[in-house]
């Protein structure tokens, strides 16, 4: 028996080895020359609220080959600040060589809490609402993963404002005067303000003639105000026995106060004033 030649051992085992090598290659997804590409995005605000808002991201992939748009994972982003994050399912059907459109869309807070409004607001101008993430697109068995971010500008939300829009007084008699009070909320966002409460005292020349609300679970539209009447009568049994006195002095002061209350709003108010009792019934 002659003995095999180390050099002859090893080249016997390269063709083998060849062998194990292209199996390998082939059971494994090679990754495409030309990957699906994003061709189109865009970010809309369909809807705005003073806290919240509906923030749609649209755009287009193109692939060579046909495939599917599984998932969005993404960000919501509000003046630079990460408020939410999630997951879009989307399946969505890719042709070969065709632009395919897709979308989806995200409601929720842009707005902190009570002190970021607050800051918004005194601080004015406009903000960036973005959505931003990876989109997962599969063709066959290779899975692609494409960055996506596209951002949109909207008015900074402002905190509404407590006036007085009107007020009469008539004396009834000597003992009686009836006041009304036409109390305005000015909304100067370009989008409806909810009201939840507007709670008030009336206090007249130092003593409360009660509490109660003026508005509950009200809209105010779009860079307009709503007018919320309140109607009080000064008179012994609501001011006291002296009432008489202080209605022959022909003047009254009174201090309106209270909050105006909504999503993270809590805006509180006190308006003051003096009555001249010029009119007589």
């Amino acid at each position: 028996m002659f003995p095999v030649k180390p050099f002859a051992l090893a080249a016997s085992l390269v063709p083998a080895l060849l062998v194990t090598l292209w199996l390998g290659c082939a059971s494994a997804p090679a990754r495409p020359d030309n990957p699906p590409v994003l061709t189109l995005q865009e970010t809309t605000v369909p809807h705005q609220a003073l806290t919240d808002a509906t923030v749609r991201y649209a755009g287009q992939v193109e692939s060579p080959v046909p495939g599917v748009i599984e998932k969005a994972d993404y960000e919501l982003v509000s003046d630079g600040q990460v408020v939410k994050t999630g997951t879009a399912s989307l399946n969505v059907p890719v042709a070969a060589n065709q632009p395919t459109s897709f979308s989806f869309e995200e409601r929720a807070p842009y707005v902190r809490g009570p002190e970021d409004l607050k800051t918004l607001s005194e601080r004015g101008g406009s903000m960036l609402l973005a959505l931003r993430g990876t989109l997962t697109v599969r063709s066959g068995q290779n899975v692609e993963t494409l960055p996506f971010a596209a951002s949109r500008s909207v008015r900074v939300p402002r905190l509404p404002e407590v006036v007085m829009d009107s007020m009469d007084a008539a004396r009834y008699s000597a003992t009686e005067v009836n006041l009304t009070f036409r109390v305005g909320v000015k909304n100067p966002n370009p989008f409806p303000l909810r009201v939840d409460q507007l709670n008030y005292e009336l206090v007249v020349n130092g003593k409360s003639l009660g509490t109660g609300q003026l508005a509950k679970a009200d809209t105010v539209d779009a860079s307009a105000a709503g007018v919320y009447p309140l109607e009080a009568s000064v008179s012994p049994a609501t001011w006291g026995p002296e009432v008489k006195q202080l209605i022959a002095k022909n003047v009254l002061t009174y201090t309106l106060k209270g909050e105006l209350a909504g999503p993270l709003l809590k805006v509180p108010y006190s308006l003051e004033g003096t009555v001249r009792l010029n009119v007589s019934k």
